[in-house]
């Protein structure tokens, strides 16, 4: 995992997979990236070879704690099998993944 600002947002790259193992060591990151008021936040899923329900529900939480404190959130996925799981679980509507970093931060007014 990778997390750094860019364009006045905090970008978090997660790799590899996102079991709940991995959801459980990377959700003390994101709980800091998202304590700030009214947070810009890109989660970066390129990297990710799996995601199963614990990453899911990690995803869900930060996308509840992003908006309450007022902020903003986009989510980077370009692989075609972690598509088909956000779409089957219909968190493609709730999180409206974009397929690259650049786009995802044209979304919160950035520059790439």
């Amino acid at each position: 995992m990778a997390t750094y600002r860019t364009g006045g947002c905090t970008v978090v790259e997660l790799r590899g997979e996102m079991d709940i193992a991995a959801a459980l060591d990377t959700a003390p990151h994101l709980d800091r990236a998202t304590a700030t008021a009214e947070p810009r936040l890109v989660i970066d899923l390129s990297p990710v070879t799996f995601l199963d329900a614990s990453g899911l529900s990690l995803l869900c939480r930060v996308h509840r704690r992003v908006h309450a404190q007022g902020g903003r959130l986009a989510l980077v996925c370009d692989r075609p099998g972690l598509l088909r799981i956000l779409g089957i679980t219909g968190l493609d509507h709730r999180f409206r993944p974009v397929p690259t970093l650049a786009e995802a931060l044209r979304r919160h007014g950035a520059r790439a």
